[in-house]
């Protein structure tokens, strides 16, 4: 169903046919040079990046739900499928409640995944469990999928003593070892190497798993993806560089991010194979990832995937995109063509889901969630001197002596801290 352009052994070959070179301009003659493999030509001619084909986008269903190629249907059944459009709707309704709950000033911050929900369930859907994960911070649905409850959620948004990470983090950095994926992070792009590296030791133990890496078209400006990218492409590394292109890096439009052809494009200048689909179309992330995913573990090499897709929300609650995109258009895509309308037309087109499923589901998955939200509200934050633990084994002598004075402070001035807030000091 799903075919891999096999590597083009002679690059010279391609653009010959890209861009019109005479075939009798090429002498048989190799180039001996280490740094490329080519062969000599007595034209001088500059290749221009307008003339060289772009990448095309892979999709499986359109705008309205309809299958384009019955052929690449994945085929899931009734249960799956429905599991999978539940979590798209939980993620949403999930983002919903804690974005509002920042606006009312009850959790610091937060960051929603709106319009991209295919992307993280889908490519998650694909992906084996022994697969390890490392996000950026918009793969809310992939924790989800991967057996993260809303209420795990919930403890590391508001930092309670029953989050993860201990309320070491701030909101949306969701960690946890039972579903495989490594923290979230906010320096942008650090993950990117850190996969990378780990990919390469993965090669090393174990030749049928691969590490999936996902970030924004923002983080691959980031001199950490240029460095991860050669690193996995020279050292055929399994891992799979999966973009979100969502059109905006906070404020700043693709436009004003690259003058070439997307990010699945430099996979190709790295020597890896690259695939560009729509990451609003379930189908198409699914049938993508899966496909990367093969040729990634059987082959033993890096991928590239470039997911098309659309940031409905905000970058973040600390941002207001109406400053720098119109209402208008991010109405289209709220509206018109996301992926949970698309994947939602498919199922009634089935007659899989109907409206009184809709609604019912609806219903009970934000009972969940706000039940989980005031389960996390309403539990006590960590014991303050957690934040010197988890680094070191042996805690040095400056840090002793600081949370010394720190234990010290707090019995003399507690009453001045919300102290009860939190566990005990032990």
């Amino acid at each position: 169903m799903i075919q891999v352009a096999r590597k083009v052994k002679n690059f010279g070959a391609f653009y010959q046919r890209a861009l019109g070179f005479h075939h009798d301009s090429v002498r048989d003659e190799p180039a001996p040079y280490p740094g490329v493999k080519t062969e000599f030509t007595k034209e001088m001619r500059f290749i221009l990046p307008e003339e060289v084909p772009t990448i095309p986008i892979y999709r499986v269903l359109n705008s309205q739900g309809k299958v384009i190629n019955p052929d690449h249907d994945p085929g899931f059944e009734k249960e799956d499928l429905v599991e999978m459009y539940k979590v798209m709707v939980k993620t949403s309704i999930m983002d919903r409640i804690l974005y509002q709950s920042q606006r009312q000033g009850r959790i610091s911050f937060y960051m929603t995944n709106f319009g991209e929900e295919a992307t993280q369930i889908g490519s998650a859907r694909a992906l084996k469990f022994k697969d390890v994960v490392f996000p950026q911070y918009r793969e809310a649905g992939v924790f989800l999928w991967r057996g993260y409850t809303p209420l795990e959620c919930m403890h590391q948004c508001f930092g309670t003593s029953k989050d993860f990470g201990k309320g070491k983090q701030m909101p949306v950095h969701y960690t946890g070892a039972k579903v495989n994926i490594q923290a979230v992070s906010s320096p942008l792009g650090t993950q990117i190497p850190q996969a990378a590296g780990y990919a390469y030791a993965l090669k090393q133990r174990d030749r049928d798993a691969c590490a999936v890496c996902y970030f924004g078209e923002g983080a691959a400006s980031e001199g950490d993806c240029h460095s991860a990218m050669n690193m996995a492409a020279t050292l055929d590394c399994p891992i799979m560089f999966f973009c979100r292109n969502n059109g905006y890096a906070i404020s700043t439009a693709t436009k004003d991010q690259y003058r070439g052809d997307g990010i699945a494009s430099r996979g190709i200048g790295y020597g890896i194979p690259a695939i560009r689909f729509d990451g609003n179309d379930l189908f198409a992330v699914y049938n993508a990832t899966k496909a990367a995913r093969k040729l990634c573990v059987e082959e033993q090499r890096p991928v590239v995937l470039e997911a098309m897709t659309y940031r409905v929300g905000h970058h973040s609650t600390s941002d207001d995109s109406t400053a720098y995109r119109s209402v208008d258009e991010v109405k289209h895509w709220d509206t018109v063509d996301t992926p949970i309308n698309r994947i939602r037309n498919y199922l009634t087109g089935r007659a899989w889901w109907d409206e009184t499923q809709e609604k019912e589901f609806r219903s009970n998955a934000r009972g969940e969630i706000l039940r989980g939200f005031k389960e996390a509200e309403n539990t006590k934050l960590p014991n303050p001197l957690l934040i010197f633990d988890e680094v070191w084994d042996e805690l040095p002598a400056q840090l002793q002596a600081q949370k010394d004075e720190m234990i010290k402070h707090c019995m003399k001035y507690g009453e001045n801290y919300p102290l009860q807030n939190h566990e005990d000091m032990k």
